[in-house]
């Protein structure tokens, strides 16, 4: 393999999702010469398959469950009947309209040229492109972005083969061609995604049975936030089951027939018969067919990257699902900027990627959203902490909202109000967090915080009366004393 003496391009990003846009984006914004490749959908998985299908569908059905309950209100409504197509058709919009950000002609018109076609890396400068059109198209760049992204898991779980299942990637078609919510709906993983439609399919009228393997939902989370999200889904009907193993599956007519597909589980004394399953067991980083392998780019099958996105060669960058370990969209948009200005600019000066605040969120509802340490972590870890918590049922405004429900958990080092993590579960806690990570990243305090002006009556309050819970746990006790015998002075 041998250096080119000069280069096509400055930068190919293979993979349009929002690692590879981003890429492209600053490329083309610093003046390099770019080229975008992307086989499927521009967008990737979040615009069609991920995260904008779901929140559209999860806003569909908490509609759905505000009209169920507008009664507590003084507001009586009619029926409230589902018209499924109705629904899929508002998902479908949502990605329609949000489609135009990430289209060719917006990347093209940014200066970013824009192949529509399968990459394969034929050695580490060069890059040959199947052209969805036809044709084959070679190009050389000084660096390259792989920005693939990740698919679903699928475990070779016994008699898997002979029922119909579906993934978050195939799911959105296949509730597309349905006249009505699936009957009966049974979810095997009880991670992000898991949690979220399970909630959204029971609200809108599916019998949902979430099975997980692990003692409880979210391992990445606490105990207590868990139990908070297995409350809310039991009270939507959905049956959730923990420390339950998937063992067997038994042949049916498959899913989305009304057949007899069932599930063998536990200890093998349970059994769930289910029409559609969903297998929502995590993702798996995308690297076939790239040529990676064959430039030994995949470790026992594992793609490796180093703290700066690079692989075993410098010039070639990962980012997004595809480098990890986070499989968020903003932690692709994050971690683009790196691998695109380590790729361009990493022979003069190169950046280790930030991972000391990624903050992540659940949108069940009510929403969980965290950041930075989690008390299971520090445990785990031997790190003294303090936790200081508020409940939102105190909160005006979750009163009058009627979504008294959740609390704020603020996690410091002890004595100090410097914050090291936070974990919220409330009504809109991904917005509520954003407070929380702007503090941590330039490292100002709960008393900062307690000094600052929140509006009456909001939400936003409740990260304001945790810093008071805080302060109140670390008033000083001396001081006070002083004070007292002062006033008792000036009343003589």
């Amino acid at each position: 393999m041998t250096r080119p003496k000069t280069f096509d391009r400055n930068l190919i990003v293979i993979g349009a999702g929002a690692a590879g846009l981003v890429s492209a984006y600053i490329a083309a914004a610093v003046k390099a010469r770019v080229t975008l490749v992307e086989s499927g959908a521009m967008g990737g998985d979040c615009l069609n398959t991920g995260c904008v299908p779901s929140k559209a569908l999860i806003h569909c059905a908490r509609v759905a469950s505000q009209v169920r309950s507008a009664a507590r209100f003084g507001v009586r409504v009619g029926s409230s009947d589902i018209d499924f197509p109705a629904v899929m058709a508002h998902v479908r919009a949502a990605i329609d309209k949000i489609a135009p950000h990430d289209s060719v002609e917006r990347y093209r018109g940014l200066g970013v040229e824009v192949l529509q076609g399968r990459a394969r890396l034929l050695d580490p400068w060069t890059v040959e492109i199947a052209l969805a059109g036809g044709g084959v198209q070679r190009l050389s760049a000084r660096a390259i972005v792989l920005a693939t992204g990740a698919e679903p898991l699928v475990p070779p779980l016994p008699g898997l083969e002979r029922v119909a299942y579906t993934t978050s990637e195939t799911l959105w078609q296949q509730l597309s061609d349905l006249e009505r919510v699936p009957s009966r709906l049974l979810i095997l993983g009880g991670g992000a995604i898991g949690c979220e439609l399970s909630q959204a399919l029971a609200r809108l009228g599916s019998r949902v049975t979430l099975v997980e393997k692990a003692p409880r939902l979210l391992p990445a989370e606490d105990d207590d936030v868990a139990a908070a999200v297995s409350e809310s889904l039991c009270a939507d009907g959905v049956e959730v089951l923990t420390g339950c193993e998937a063992l067997e599956f038994t042949a049916g007519a498959g899913a989305g027939t009304g057949g007899s597909a069932r599930l063998r589980c536990g200890s093998g004394d349970r059994e769930v018969g289910f029409d559609l399953l969903l297998l929502a067991l995590g993702r798996r980083p995308r690297v076939r067919g790239l040529g990676l392998e064959e430039l030994g780019l995949l470790d026992s099958g594992q793609f490796e990257i180093d703290a700066f996105l690079r692989t075993r060669y410098p010039h070639i960058l990962a980012a997004g699902d595809l480098a990890g370990p986070f499989q968020f969209t903003h932690m692709a948009s994050h971690q683009a900027w790196y691998a695109t200005v380590n790729g361009l600019f990493g022979d003069l000066k190169k950046f280790r990627v930030d991972y000391s605040l990624v903050p992540r969120a659940v949108f069940v509802d009510p929403q969980v959203a965290s950041v930075g340490l989690s008390e299971r972590r520090a445990a785990g870890e031997g790190i003294d902490v303090e936790v200081t918590r508020y409940d939102i049922g105190e909160l005006d405004r979750a009163i009058v909202d009627g979504s008294a429900r959740g609390f704020v958990k603020v996690l410091t080092a002890p004595g100090k109000d410097r914050i090291l993590g936070v974990s919220i579960v409330a009504d809109n806690s991904a917005e509520l967090i954003a407070e929380f990570i702007l503090a941590m990243k330039y490292r100002l305090g709960l008393n900062k915080m307690l000094n600052t002006i929140h509006i009456y009556p909001s939400m936003a309050e409740a990260n304001k009366y945790a810093a008071g819970n805080w302060k109140r746990a670390h008033a000083p006790a001396l001081v006070l004393r002083w004070l007292e015998r002062f006033h008792r002075w000036r009343r003589r």
